[in-house]
């Protein structure tokens, strides 16, 4: 008997995501879940080389925001009298603190994740997505240790956020990860060709920070702007009503203070345009992936 052997090439298969809005976001996020395993493995990755080769590892993510929140309860709100303009500085601060560690460390850690993983992306396909979500895991682990602390000073200190504003702070963290997660997706694509915008990013991160009332209230700005047109480009800054959000949440001396009354709508529309900026993002990322390896 004879047995012939098949010598058709068999049809080649395209290993990045197909064209289009609708298909080519739909593909990226199958593909994500796929690869959920090997996202866990990178963001165990980040936050294991974060300690490595320090004697007390993971405990150091306890001790600096510990201290941080003793500074401003001592140094700042006892000694420098801050108190006397804002009831319980510290917890108020802290709050403020806790939700821009979140945001900023998401943005820079997304950023410069393509390029920080040059050499995995050249050698291997994978989403490249996912470098940037691991960032986010990264910085949510970070944010629960710190958030943790807050949680027990206000309880410590018999300022406990037991009210019905803590339904903010779902509201606020959904927001702050929509749209950090969305302008670092696209900025860490564009930073395989400009370098430059890791470095724009900290600049951005500087002004993004005193825009927002983090070190300051939002009373403060209310009394000087008086709700003119400078206040409303004010409150125009997603991260400026994201730590307002957190601060309705935790801050529960703050009842008395002034506070945006249409600030659950600002924050529904922030979400609302960084689910949209999200995709905008995504697509525009799944454009500029194709050369990724090249410019590494």
């Amino acid at each position: 008997m004879s047995s012939s052997v098949s010598t058709e090439t068999p049809p080649l298969v395209t290993a990045g995501p197909p064209k289009g809005w609708i298909a080519g976001a739909k593909y990226s996020v199958h593909a994500l879940w796929g690869s959920r395993e090997l996202l866990n493995l990178l963001v165990r990755r980040e936050i294991k080389s974060r300690y490595k080769d320090s004697s007390l590892g993971l405990v150091w993510s306890l001790l600096r925001p510990l201290t941080q929140l003793l500074i401003y309860y001592v140094a700042i709100g006892k000694f420098l009298n801050a108190e006397r303009s804002v009831p319980d500085f510290a917890i108020f601060v802290f709050t403020g603190l806790t939700v821009w560690g979140l945001f900023s460390e998401v943005l820079s850690g997304s950023t410069t994740s393509i390029v920080a993983n040059s050499g995995l992306i050249k050698k291997v396909y994978l989403p490249r997505e996912i470098f940037p979500l691991a960032s986010v895991g990264s910085a949510l682990f970070n944010f629960v240790v710190q958030f943790g602390i807050l949680l027990v000073a206000t309880i410590a200190l018999g300022r406990a956020p037991v009210h019905l504003e803590i339904l903010y702070l779902p509201v606020a963290l959904v927001v702050v990860l929509l749209f950090s997660f969305s302008l670092g997706l696209l900025l860490s694509a564009v930073n395989v060709y400009l370098r430059d915008f890791q470095h724009l990013v900290e600049v951005l991160l500087l002004v993004l920070f005193w825009a927002s009332p983090i070190v300051y209230s939002y009373t403060l700005v209310h009394r000087v702007l008086n709700g003119n047109w400078l206040e409303q480009v004010y409150l125009a800054n997603p991260v400026t009503l994201v730590v307002m959000g957190f601060q309705k949440a935790m801050w529960i001396s703050g009842a008395g203070e002034t506070w945006p009354t249409d600030l659950p709508l600002r924050l529904a529309l922030v979400g609302l345009a960084s689910i949209a900026l999200l995709w905008i993002a995504q697509r525009v990322f799944a454009r500029l992936e194709g050369n990724f390896a090249q410019e590494l």
